[in-house]
C-alpha cells in the first residue's frame, strides 16, 4: 500500500479536537504536531492512539501543548487503499518472470 501525507494548519484552540478526529479514523498511521516553525512537538504512532486508554494522556498532553503555540501544523499519515498490493511489492515474481521460462 501507498503512503499519503496531509497537512492541516490549525488554531491551538482546535488542536486537540481535530486530533481526537483523526485518531477515531480508521486509515490513519501516525500524526505529526509541528509548530510554526516547522519543529515537531509531538508524533503519535497509530498503534498508540487506537487504544483508547493511551489517547486520553496523549490528548491531555496536547492541550499542554496547545497553550505554548498560537498555530500548528498537523502531518497524517496515511494508508492509500485504492492502491492494491501487487506480487511486486512483496518481494514476490510473477510466474510468467520465472528465469527458467515457466
Amino acid at each position: 500500500m501507498a503512503t499519503i501525507y496531509e497537512e492541516f494548519k490549525v488554531h491551538s484552540k482546535d488542536l486537540v479536537d481535530k486530533v481526537q478526529d483523526f485518531i477515531h479514523e480508521g486509515n490513519v498511521r501516525r500524526i505529526i504536531i509541528k509548530d510554526e516553525r516547522g519543529h515537531t512537538f509531538l508524533e503519535i504512532p497509530l498503534t498508540i492512539a487506537a487504544i483508547g486508554v493511551v489517547a486520553a494522556p496523549v490528548l491531555a498532553a496536547i492541550g499542554g501543548i496547545a497553550a505554548l503555540v498560537a498555530n500548528f501544523t498537523l502531518v497524517v499519515e496515511r494508508n492509500d487503499p485504492s492502491t492494491p498490493e501487487t506480487p511486486h511489492s512483496t518481494g514476490e515474481k510473477p510466474l510468467g518472470d520465472h528465469p527458467s521460462g515457466l
